[in-house]
């Protein structure tokens, strides 16, 4: 039997999430085609009948511009300094940008474990996607190099396998069924929070932050109260929008969603609030995104 921690690092918007999902089979990790979607370090599991594998998606790693920032980048590092057995390091195919290039040279080479270069979105480029990254990115300095596409599932067996080869010998960690060790209560935030990233525009899907203030079981439905936090008056009348259109698509986009995770009926009550500048302040990125 082997297994182990792998911890998948990246730039925003380069499929970590997508791939985490695709590699579980299942989701557990929101995503958007907006940068900075993931926020924090999320534990996905794969169980087989030789191997179990922990993956750590983490948020981008970018230069940050407020403490929400600060706290993402810090999140992704940490990922890579606890007893991580393997690094993936996912790049796009289409573009290698600065993030990456900073990645590959400065951040990557201070840790001795295996790594994996994938190159994502390989379907998408007429060229070889070795030869595309090339250029950028130092390929020498990782053990296995795969072109892959995290959306259509190409190569991700031949991800696996590679994964498989660098594992060490250890025990089965969680029971065949766990995909996840996200409490509920973060998933529910996460799915309604990614409803508002897919209806919202502009700088409104970076301003926002969903608060649970209650989850309980009443007879045969559960009742959920969530607060979308935003940073000023005029995000607040876009998330509700005319005559509350808006807030209730989110709300009916996000109760499908957790009907299916929980399944049961969802009474799903939203509020939307202002709190101004809250991804400044250390104080309420706590509060709002990692208590």
């Amino acid at each position: 039997m082997k297994s182990g921690l792998v911890t998948i690092i990246g730039r925003p918007n380069v499929g970590k999430s997508t791939l985490l999902n695709a590699l579980i089979g299942e989701k557990v990790s929101i995503v958007s085609d907006r940068p900075q979607t993931t926020r924090k370090n999320i534990l996905g599991i794969v169980s087989k009948d030789d191997f179990q594998v922990m993956f750590l998606d983490t948020p981008g790693i970018h230069k940050p511009k407020d403490d929400l920032g600060e706290h993402m980048v810090k999140d992704a590092i940490s990922a890579l300094e606890d007893d991580v057995d393997l690094i993936i390091f996912i790049v796009d195919a289409k573009e290698i940008a600065d993030e990456d290039i900073y990645i590959d040279k400065y951040v990557l080479p201070k840790y001795q474990n295996k790594k994996i270069l994938a190159i994502n979105k390989s379907d998408l480029v007429n060229t070889d996607p070795i030869e595309s990254v090339r250029n950028k990115i130092n390929i020498s300095n990782y053990d296995e190099v795969i072109p892959i596409s995290a959306l259509y599932g190409t190569n991700l067996d031949k991800l696996e396998e590679a994964i498989k080869k660098y594992l060490p010998e250890g025990p089965q960690y969680y029971p065949e069924d766990v995909k996840t060790t996200e409490p509920i209560e973060d998933r529910i935030r996460e799915i309604i929070r990614e409803k508002v990233i897919l209806l919202t525009y502009q700088e409104i899907p970076y301003s926002i932050a969903v608060v649970l203030e209650e989850f309980e079981e009443r007879n045969d439905l559960f009742y959920i109260r969530a607060v979308i936090f935003v940073e000023k008056e005029s995000q607040k009348g876009i998330i509700i929008g005319k005559n509350g259109k808006k807030l209730k698509e989110i709300g009916t986009l996000a109760r499908e969603e957790l009907e299916a995770l929980l399944g049961k009926k969802v009474y799903l009550d939203l509020w939307v609030k202002v709190r101004d500048k809250w991804r400044k302040k250390a104080r309420w990125v706590e509060e709002l995104v990692y208590s």
